[in-house]
This record gives structure tokens, sequence and C-alpha cells, in this order.
């Protein structure tokens, strides 16, 4: 009788329990790669031939890393003739939404870059659109608010209340300022209040140059307001009105393809380690949008979406 029996029958809990989990390993395995099969899209590792890259940008900006990374890989790509960046955005952080438009601006110098809006691209959304050669919108996108926000929670009586106390020792004067335990003082306000209207000139000034506007023309509408994609392009703001497929179908004329079908559409790969890690990717993704981040920052974001 040969080992492998015998073990078998002087420990069939044990064996019982190693095969059920070699079953379930290649059962979820087998669910995990038929998900993938179904939401796989074609990847620059696998690309052959030419066609139109996409990046997309959904949700809150936080970070830029991989949209940078995927706009250098377009840049590279001798087989990507042109970009479309589709963007859904209320905007985000300030770096990142200027990191996201510096290299999409870098980007259009080598090859054509249009940008596509979709429900809403405004604030940093809207910013990281001037890059493009081209910005293209529906009539009823929610574009513009054109602004910078900075907020604070400020929990002084909650805190009393509950009878907690803030010490602070600290180096300088404004080293703690926008604590939680405490109003800001006037002199907080107008050093805060300083530093958003320059950030808010810088996002001016790249809007003028970038449209061919004047500083006067953008002033008047850069005051945090929104727009309808319509009256974006009245103003100058956006270059024409048109989905997704017609900003594939610009970029693919821009860059001289054949525009009588649909060009291959290309979009970074993406490594998420796992199925489990793809899901938890998605659902931070989901509640950037939905809870509110504990740190302040300088903020290129249309807050009226968050507050519906």
């Amino acid at each position: 009788m040969s080992t492998k029996r015998l073990f078998h029958q002087r420990h069939p809990l044990i064996s019982g329990i190693f095969i059920l989990g070699v079953i379930f390993t290649m059962f979820w395995g087998g669910i995990a790669f038929f998900i993938s099969m179904l939401t796989m899209r074609s990847s620059d590792q696998l690309f052959t031939g030419t066609a139109v890259g996409v990046l997309e940008l959904k949700g809150i900006i936080l970070n830029a890393e991989e949209p940078l990374k995927a706009l250098r890989k377009f840049s590279e790509s001798d087989g990507i003739k042109a970009v479309v960046v589709r963007i859904d955005s209320p905007g985000g952080a300030v770096g990142a939404s200027q990191e996201i438009f510096s290299e999409i601006r870098r980007l259009a110098l080598v090859k054509p870059v249009v940008a596509s809006m979709g429900s809403v691209a405004a604030s940093g959304g809207f910013y990281a659109a001037l890059g493009a050669e081209k910005i293209m919108a529906s009539p009823g996108t929610l574009t513009g608010s054109m602004g910078v926000i900075m907020k604070f929670a400020n929990l002084q009586e909650i805190f009393q209340k509950i009878g907690y106390k803030s010490e602070v020792i600290k180096s300088g004067e404004f080293k703690d300022i926008g604590s939680s335990s405490r109003d800001l003082t006037e002199a907080e306000r107008k050093l805060l209040q300083n530093l958003i209207d320059d950030v808010h000139q810088q996002f001016i000034a790249d809007i003028a140059e970038t449209r061919g506007l004047t500083i006067a023309e953008v002033k008047k509408v850069a005051d945090g307001r929104i727009f309808s994609g319509a009256q974006a392009r009245e103003l100058g703001l956006i270059d024409e009105l048109g989905n997704f497929n017609d900003a594939v179908l610009l970029a693919a004329e821009l860059a001289a393809m054949k525009t009588d079908k649909m060009p291959k559409l290309i979009y970074p790969s993406k490594d998420e380690g796992s199925l489990f890690g793809m899901l938890m990717g998605e659902a931070k993704s989901r509640l950037s949008g939905v809870l509110p981040d504990s740190t302040p920052g300088l903020s290129y974001l249309w807050d009226g979406r968050l507050s519906n």
C-alpha cells in the first residue's frame, strides 16, 4: 500500500480539508479569471498597431502618480498616435491637478490630446483639461468652478461640551493654523486668504494662456460659478460640443488616422495584484468622494457635488 493512500486512510479529515481547499482555490481562481476576462480592455502591454490612448480621470483627484505614469507611457509608445483624456471629476488637490495639467500639456507637444468631459469636469478637473489641444463637452456637462477652497473643521463647542482641552506648544505663531479646537485668528485668516488668492491667480493665468483669453476676461467668470458645456463653449472655455466617441474621432483626425471607423482604444494597464486588491481600490475611490478628508488642504474642488 502506498504511503499516500495510507495517509488518506489514517487522516481522512485532514485529507478532506486539503481536497476542499484545492477545490475552493480553483473555484475562486476561476471566478477571478472570468471576471478579469469580462472587464479586460486593450492594454498597452499587449498592444500592436496604431491606436488612440485613453486616460480616465474619475472622482476626486487626490494624487497624480497613476495619471502621470500612464501619460508618460502614452508619450513613449509609437503605436499610440493620439490621446483622449476622459474626465468625470469635480476636481481635487491643487498640486495633483496642476501636475496632471502640466503632463497633459507636455504630451500635447508630442501628439494630439483631446479632453473629453463627462457629467462633471469642474475646478481641478477643468484645470487638467486645459493641457489638451482640444476640449470637448456635452451641452449639459457641468464645468467651470474656477476657484480655490480650503476648509477646516471647528469642533470647539463639541470639545467644550465633553470637557476636552487641547494644549499646544509651538515654534511660531502660525504653526497650529487650522486647529479644530479653536477659531481662526484674524492674522491667520489674512494669511490663508493671501495663499488662496495666490493659487487662484495661478489657475486664472493658466486658463488665460491656454484658452487664448485675457486675464480680465477670465476674472469675470473665475469666481467659483459653474457652467453647462454649452455656456462654457460660448465663453471660450472649451472648443466643441460632443460625446466621448466624438472626442476619439477628433483625436484620430488630428493625428491623421483613418476616421471611417472607430480606432482601436488603449487604456493604461492596471496591476492591482489580486481581485481583492481591485475591489478595495474601487471602494477607496468611491469612498473618497463621500468621506471628508481629515487633513485640510488647498483644493480646486467643486464642493456642490459632495453636498447633494
